[in-house]
């Protein structure tokens, strides 16, 4: 009994408690080649974490699901080609996810906003796409607050390297228009990796975004995470941990 109380007094830790948390996987290929087959092994890690996140009493909207990837030249030099965007090499160019308001003169306000922001850092936007998706998988709660889902892409100036120095640039623009803008999400903004995410059930992060279906969307890195809300309500935004 003393020991009990000794631990009682020390710690807040509960083992019986070892289920409410959430779960996270992650799949690396070792030798650094670019597959689908790592996308797609660890999308089956996180559709098999549903004991790890958390749900409505419904069971139709899920507290929150998300990936992280590496950029895929392949995929997005064939879907860009479509919209007649050219992006150059391999890490010459940086994509932004947004999260952009439903309301149409919001999004063109907010796409406007971040357009001059990127010139005076001294980049250049080559366009924007609208990632295609199919809410019809979602729960009523998780579609009735969805945002609108659109990819940037810029250019890295010639006088910046690729890797670090261009990742600053980049940096730097992104917080300069989340500090200017108060009703877009930035998802992510880097040359080197992306983030899909939204409030999900596990088996639909796969199923809503089309992209992750492709099998020219390749990665040799890949981050899943399930999210169990324990003191916050779930949201779009805070649907995958912050990397």
């Amino acid at each position: 009994m003393k020991n009990y109380m000794e631990q009682e007094t020390k710690s807040l830790y509960r083992e019986q408690f070892e289920h409410d948390n959430c779960g996270i996987g992650a799949v690396v290929n070792s030798k650094g080649i670019k597959s689908h087959k790592t996308v797609e092994n660890a999308l089956k890690i996180v559709e098999n974490l549903e004991h790890r996140a958390g749900k409505d009493a419904e069971g139709k909207t899920g507290d929150g699901v998300g990936i992280l990837l590496q950029i895929s030249h392949k995929f997005f030099q064939k879907v860009c080609k479509e919209l007649g965007i050219s992006l150059g090499e391999e890490r010459e160019y940086g994509i932004a996810q947004f999260f952009f308001p439903q309301e149409e003169l919001q999004r063109n306000q907010a796409k406007k906003m971040f357009e001059i922001i990127v010139e005076k850092e001294g980049l250049e936007l080559l366009g924007f796409r609208e990632v295609p998706v199919h809410p019809e998988v979602l729960g009523e709660k998780a579609r009735s607050c969805m945002p609108h889902i659109v990819q940037a892409f810029i250019k890295k100036p010639e006088h910046v390297e690729k890797g670090l120095e261009f990742e600053r640039k980049l940096y730097i623009a992104r917080r300069v228009f989340e500090q200017s803008n108060d009703n877009t999400y930035v998802v992510s903004m880097s040359s080197r990796t992306i983030v899909y995410k939204g409030m999900f059930l596990v088996g639909q992060l796969r199923t809503f975004f089309a992209d992750l279906q492709d099998p020219d969307y390749e990665s040799a890195i890949a981050l899943v995470h399930s999210r169990f809300s324990t003191n916050t309500n779930p949201s779009w935004e805070l649907s995958l941990i912050h990397i």
